[in-house]
């Protein structure tokens, strides 16, 4: 890297820009249910797990304090399009609304799709910020470790921590006790290695954006003296860099 020349955050706003789209997405997606042999899971794996990944991008390439900037953005956008998908639900259908032959029918079928149960969204909500952000920490604190190499052990390393603590904690705190406890672990284990497994897969894919990231930004930050409390919002809390 040339140290003559200023890291860059050009690409910031891109990295960014997908990441949150592919968390709203996904909660949108997630009503359905489809199945891999005697696997069933949501729709939303097929996207969900994309945040993970560009987190890992983020936390590698801007460091932890910009991948925390955009954890509380992914959050609070998450939470706008859920308070205004709420709103629409809550608006009278129009007489001349007959997708399945009334307005009534196609009000029921538009608030069983994009519905939220609060105990679901809640759920939602709190694995994500525990997911996200042990996500970001153990890759951020691996590349210290690493000393940069093995970009392959970080990002499947951190994914393992941090989507064990997303499947656990909303797979809890949705369904228990009313599931038994043997198919609740089984449904948290299933959903855990599914999601890593995504990962695993996408490490050549992660290798490609990131290299490009740290060419084009002049940026490869490590987070020295980084204060790691997921509260902060400022980048300048610690001596990290690039």
């Amino acid at each position: 890297m040339n140290k003559a020349e200023a890291p860059k955050e050009r690409w910031l706003p891109a990295i960014a820009a997908v990441f949150v789209t592919s968390l709203v997405v996904s909660n949108i997606i997630a009503v359905k249910l489809f199945s891999v042999g005697p696997l069933f899971l949501p729709a939303a794996i097929i996207v969900f797990p994309i945040s993970y990944i560009f987190g890992d991008v983020l936390t590698e390439v801007y460091g932890y304090s910009r991948a925390r900037q955009v954890i509380w953005i992914g959050f609070a956008c998450n939470l706008f399009a859920v308070l205004i998908i709420v709103l629409s639900i809550y608006l009278p259908p129009a007489s001349i609304w007959k997708v399945l032959g009334s307005p009534s029918s196609a009000q029921e079928a538009y608030t069983a799709i994009l519905g939220f149960a609060p105990r679901l969204l809640a759920a939602s909500f709190v694995a994500y910020l525990a997911g996200e952000f042990l996500n970001s920490f153990v890759m951020a604190k691996m590349k210290i470790a690493t000393r940069g190499r093995y970009l392959w052990s970080r990002t499947i390393g951190s994914t393992l921590v941090g989507q064990l603590a997303d499947s656990g904690i909303f797979i809890s705190l949705s369904f228990i006790g009313t599931i038994p406890t043997d198919a609740l672990v089984k449904l948290i284990v299933s959903q855990w290695l599914v999601k890593s497994g995504y990962e695993a897969v996408a490490t050549p894919f992660t290798y490609v954006v990131v290299n490009f990231l740290k060419r084009s930004e002049n940026r490869d930050h490590f987070d020295y003296g980084t204060d790691f409390s997921p509260l902060l919002w400022s980048e300048e809390s610690g001596r990290g860099e690039d």
